[in-house]
């Protein structure tokens, strides 16, 4: 697979990726694309002619659909061949979850088990939990679920108060407390719980659903999702078998953050699904929607909307894949079959924490915009549950909050960012450095100066990482190590780190496009960029003046924001003839197209 250079995560700051490393899904491999359509034809032809049945809780039918999946192998797509798996790598696995989604329910059920229920398994279960373990789980014999969140302790996590104490014969634990919201957990066989060993360590254990002391609260009453069990698992003396620890004893929050990671970003790649389903929906519907005597799809205010749509599912997408590569390149460097495979895994799954959280966050907020806009779209219908957006537009809403708050995400982007700042593992601090020796000498970057199609853009991105490096100097020098507690500015930062990650991996995949197929086969990623590129200039702008606003006043401020403005100024380009022309193609295709 092209695309191994081991780059360290969030160095995509400060320094270049060529196009030719970047993972794109114009590279998919056969075995890929044959998942793929496994995939949507298991989605279209079993799960779909039932969706009522499953809509209203069904859990048998789930269950069946399940093993199903298993013997598809959608299940164990990314788990090891030894245990069962299909031991395709980390695109496999994101493929399922964005191809599945016209499952809706059932695409959450099938995710939680393949993400969070099976992984803590995967990378840190030892050969012979994994033994016992994983082979049920790829088969969808047994279904799993992720026990972490506590009725007092979601966001943090780390405040749990679940106990586990060894029984005197040194043979079991004793698990007491409580774990709320838990996706999967009327019918999960097995369950990835946190507890304080000796009231202190935080452990991870794999609890059997049959164990005694093992209980279930009532499902609760949801928005969206309505036919995935969402339930409380309730521990009152569990007995967990010793051997059944994940890990290490107070390990269990490398387990936690680690497996949470990979289920963010497995995550946006079910975003990027849903999104792509959305629009197909919506340009439908605008084709066959008729007023003031044509298409609804034929004005300019619904080209817009499709065109915007498109746009930003394609930048979901490259960012998606971009990382999947990087993930997938990490992951094969761990020797899953050493004594410390577990340590391994957890540094190269946190290698990439930065990228976990911008995909998550980017992707769960392009999904909001892209249901709201399906729905709007259909005006009246959308509102009414025979059309498929008014569910999509329910279900959407929880994965701002599924795999930690879209909040806390920010916070913890720019708290990894300091971090590998601090320890030189990217060299952010020396490039803040060198920027205050450019400021006075920069100037606004121009259309038309650098060679290449698309040259400009690339100069406004890198314009868009120094205003990074403006504003998170700033902040450093004015609150030191006490600026994690300023979250309004750590929330303005991660979003030009994510609005400088978006706008690359789709520039890079459209250079990546030309390289290889030319530039008129390029040329909807090519407008995209463009667009995209064009405005999201001006958001970066807006967050760097937000914070630079809350660190300096008077003159200093107005120095500043000069130094901003002519760093993020932008030679406007025609946005609405480049809208209508990507919107003309998708309404052609009906679909999602790039």
């Amino acid at each position: 697979m092209e695309g191994k250079a081991m780059r360290k995560g969030g160095a995509f700051l400060v320094e270049e990726t060529p196009a030719r490393e970047v993972f794109t899904p114009e590279d998919f491999r056969e075995e890929h694309k044959m998942l793929i359509k496994t995939t949507e034809d298991f989605v279209k032809n079993e799960v779909a002619p039932h969706m009522e049945e499953l809509e209203h809780k069904d859990f048998d039918m789930t269950r069946r659909f399940m093993r199903q999946a298993g013997a598809l192998g959608l299940l164990g797509a990314d788990m090891p061949e030894e245990y069962g798996g299909g031991g395709l790598g980390m695109i496999a696995a994101l493929l399922v979850g964005e191809h599945s989604v016209a499952g809706g329910s059932l695409t959450v059920v099938m995710n939680a088990h393949t993400g969070i229920g099976s992984m803590p398994l995967v990378f840190f279960g030892n050969k012979a939990q994994k033994a016992k373990y994983l082979p049920g789980l790829a088969s969808g014999e047994k279904i799993g679920a992720y026990a972490l969140t506590e009725p007092g302790a979601g966001t943090d996590a780390l405040s749990m108060q679940a106990t586990a104490m060894l029984s005197p014969d040194g043979k079991y634990y004793r698990l007491n407390g409580t774990k709320q919201f838990i996706t999967n957990g009327a019918f999960a066989d097995l369950i990835t719980t946190y507890a304080r060993v000796g009231g202190e360590k935080i452990t991870s254990f794999v609890v059997e659903k049959d164990s005694p002391g093992v209980s279930t609260g009532p499902e609760e009453k949801k928005m969206g999702l309505r036919g995935s069990s969402t339930v409380s698992i309730i521990l009152e003396d569990a007995q967990v078998p010793a051997e059944n620890v994940i890990f290490e004893i107070g390990k269990g929050h490398t387990v936690a953050f680690n497996i949470l990671d990979l289920g963010r970003f497995k995550l946006a790649a079910a975003c990027v699904g849903v999104a792509k389903l959305a629009l197909e929906q919506a340009v439908t519907y605008s084709k066959g929607r008729i007023q003031f005597g044509k298409p609804i799809c034929q004005f300019g205010m619904i080209k817009h909307k499709i065109a915007e749509m498109a746009i930003r599912t394609y930048m979901g997408e490259s960012m998606v894949y971009r990382t999947g590569g990087l993930i997938e390149a990490v992951l094969e460097t761990v020797d899953r079959s050493a004594d410390d495979s577990g340590r391994q895994s957890g540094k190269a799954i946190a290698e990439y924490a930065i990228e976990c959280s911008i995909n998550k966050v980017f992707c769960s907020e392009m999904l909001d915009y892209v249901a709201d806009e399906a729905v709007q779209i259909h005006g009246g219908y959308g509102f009414i549950e025979e059309y498929m957006v008014e569910r999509i537009y329910r279900d959407n809403r929880v994965f701002r909050i599924f795999e930690g708050t879209n909040e806390i995400n920010r916070v913890i982007t720019v708290g990894f960012l300091m971090r590998k700042a601090l320890k030189n593992d990217i060299p952010l601090l020396a490039a803040i450095e060198k920027l205050k020796g450019e400021l006075p000498e920069m100037k606004p970057a121009h259309a038309g100066k650098g060679s290449g199609l698309l040259a400009y853009e690339h100069a406004l991105i890198e314009r868009a990482k120094k205003a990074l490096l403006l504003v998170a100097g700033a902040a450093v020098g004015k609150y030191g190590e006490a600026v994690s507690e300023e979250q309004e500015i750590l929330g303005r930062i991660s979003d030009i780190a994510a609005e400088a990650f978006a706008m690359e991996s789709g520039l890079l995949r459209a250079a990546k496009a030309i390289e290889t197929s030319g530039e008129e086969a390029s040329r909807l990623k090519i407008d995209m960029v463009r667009v995209y590129v064009n405005e999201a200039m001006g958001r970066v702008h807006e967050h760097a003046v937000g914070a630079l606003a809350a660190v300096y006043s008077g003159k200093e401020l107005t120095e500043q924001l000069a130094a901003l403005s002519g760093m993020t100024h932008v030679s406007p380009v025609n946005t609405i003839a480049l809208r209508r022309g990507i919107a003309d193609k998708v309404i052609a295709a009906e679909k999602y197209i790039c």
